[in-house]
């Protein structure tokens, strides 16, 4: 049975913990490989290496750093299909699927590579007599990562790459859920040139999370994932001190005008909703029709029928299975509660059997009408293939649903309309927003914003935010005198003299 290691000193380590779990694959529950929950000493080895290493590596020159991230980008074009193959095997979702999460991850290295303009201070001269002043980037010292399961190699690439680029060391913990692509990502790293110490990989569960939040010498928290983790790791990495951030839940929404493109909104709505069978912090799952566009349920629903499930390896799949049992358990206990509640499914995917995968962890597309906001479909993140269409009659109506909703991750509008669309950017509170299109992850040199319960602290992974987050701002103020200059007197105001 294949081991998933750790990754300590620039060393596969096979961790000395008695408590392994299987790895499954999500189609068939067969098991391809064993994750260790690493013992509390392997934590604070990773951790201590680390710190050692950062004393030479924020010695570094920018542009050997930078050198560094070149190299890297192009072992992962290179290895793009062993990547997906990692993925879609320990996750589940389409090969297409994982190679466009593959080139979104590409895309944040890339980022690092500008790293030399990036982190640049600023100067004003001349601020008082023959006084200048300058400000400088510095990192902090030892980062941590802790990431979900729904995107092992872009999530990770969201956090380290220019955490490492900015001049700091690393400890990354994947989910236990799906590891094998997340450490095949590090030892490319490591491959590109990254010194023994600088990126480190440790496994495990809520014991291993604690550590890493409560460690001395770790200085930053990057979190992605579920609400509740989420507020736990900020709360906790906060009180010890810490930089933290912590991305979080959706309720993402799609207000669909009647000026649109019906086919290209109702593609995008599709897409959005069960791509990766629904297992995205950025899905459409609730759609607002407005005006006549209430007409189109039953298209919507036809088309919902005809989505082709079935293992990630077909390439002619459009979505794939959940990651694990307790995901299909919890998806469909949340479907039938919303039947009880008394909203109308249209699409039913709970029954869904994929022939020769049996024991897949198949949800199928599944659709409600009649959803009110106090439903639990709609209160809680599904995390599934689950599309609820709430109905409107005006604009208005759509912007509210948005805005009363708790999260604010992202929303979309589909309209050909400037002015609905300039209103939408400007009234929807919520941190990405997509005109025309599915709310999309912005591109790596933007940052991943959130808004309201989406949302903790005040700075998100990638772009300018980013590289506030990895590093510290020291001041400083300087003056020099001639050789003959004469001291003056004692000057005992807080005025510059």
């Amino acid at each position: 049975m294949r081991r998933v290691p750790m990754i300590i000193n620039g060393e596969k380590i096979d961790s000395t913990s008695g408590n392994w779990i299987d790895v499954l694959n999500p189609a068939t529950q067969e098991v391809v490989a064993q994750v260790p929950f690493a013992t509390l000493d392997e934590v604070d080895a990773a951790i201590e290496n680390a710190h050692e290493a950062f004393q030479t590596w924020k010695l570094v020159p920018m542009g050997q750093r930078m050198r560094i991230m070149l190299k890297l980008q192009n072992l992962i074009r290179e290895n793009t299909t062993k990547l997906a193959e990692l993925i879609t095997l320990e996750h589940g979702k389409t090969l297409p699927d994982a190679e466009g999460e593959v080139a979104r991850g590409l895309e944040v290295v890339e980022h690092a590579c500008s790293i030399t303009t990036l982190q640049l201070g600023e100067m004003a001269n001349n601020v008082a007599g023959n006084v200048d002043v300058h400000t400088l980037q510095k990192p902090l010292g030892v980062g941590a990562g802790i990431t979900a399961f729904n995107f092992p190699i872009m999530l990770p690439c969201f956090m380290f790459p220019l955490a490492l680029a900015t001049g700091n060391t690393f400890v990354l913990k994947p989910s236990e859920q799906d590891p094998s692509s997340s450490v095949f990502l590090v030892e490319l790293a490591l491959e590109a040139g990254i010194p023994p110490g600088v990126l480190n990989v440790v496994h495990g569960g809520p014991e291993v999370a604690n550590r890493l939040c409560d460690h001395p010498l770790i200085k930053a928290v990057s979190f992605i994932g579920s609400t509740h983790v989420g507020k736990h790791i900020y709360e906790r990495a906060s009180t010890h001190g810490k930089r933290a951030q912590s991305m979080v839940g959706a309720k993402n929404h799609a207000i669909v005008m009647p000026d649109c493109d019906k086919n290209q909104a109702i593609n995008n709505i599709l897409g959005a909703a069960y791509g990766a069978a629904g297992q995205r912090c950025m899905a459409n799952s609730v759609v607002i029709l407005v005006g006549e566009t209430r007409s189109w349920v039953d298209e919507i629903a036809s088309r919902s029928h005809e989505m082709k499930i079935g293992p990630g390896t077909d390439r002619s799949a459009d979505l794939g299975p959940v990651v694990n049992p307790q995901a299909k358990e919890r998806i469909i206990k949340l479907i039938t509660s919303g039947v009880a509640q008394g909203a109308t499914l249209l699409v039913d995917g709970r029954d869904c059997v994929v022939e020769g995968y049996e024991k897949g962890n198949f949800v199928g597309p599944t659709m409600f009408t009649d959803v009110t906001t106090d439903m639990d479909i709609y209160t809680q993140e599904i995390f599934g293939p689950a599309l609820l269409i709430l109905q409107a009659e005006t604009f208005e109506e759509a912007i509210k649903f948005i805005n009363d909703n708790p999260f604010g991750n992202g929303a979309s509008i589909f309209t050909s309309s400037g002015y609905y669309a300039r209103r939408f950017e400007n009234e929807a509170d919520a941190g990405q927003l997509g005109i025309n299109l599915p709310i999309p992850v912005p591109v790596a040199y933007f940052s991943f914003t959130g808004s309201r319960g989406s949302k903790l602290g005040d700075l998100g992974p990638n772009g300018k935010q980013a590289i506030s987050f990895w590093t510290q701002t020291k001041t400083v103020s300087t003056r020099w005198f001639a050789p003959d200059h004469q001291a003056g007197e004692v000057n005992t105001t807080i005025s510059m003299k």
